[in-house]
């Protein structure tokens, strides 16, 4: 083996090393009931709580919308609608 080639190799597995250890701290903290077992963050249950209740609303919107174009042709019946 020449000596680029060992440089390649300890240059690759250094790289995978550096890759793979957040996952293997990860992992670690896991095993050890680390970070799963802290109390849920109250600010970001709130938050995690208002952003469904805007993607609720964006989705009842996205429904009229697309029952106002399933109608068609009949847009020019809805009250304040634009004339065509």
């Amino acid at each position: 083996m020449s000596p680029w080639d060992a440089f390649a190799l300890i240059a690759i597995v250094a790289g995978v090393a550096k890759i793979l250890s957040p996952f293997a701290t990860a992992f670690a903290d896991r095993l050890r009931g680390g970070r799963a077992a802290r109390e849920p963050d109250p600010q970001l249950a709130n938050d995690v709580e208002q952003l469904q209740l805007r993607l609720a609303e964006v989705e009842e919107r996205l429904d009229f919308a697309e029952r106002l174009l399933a109608r068609g042709g009949e847009a020019d019946q809805i009250r304040g609608g634009a004339p065509r």
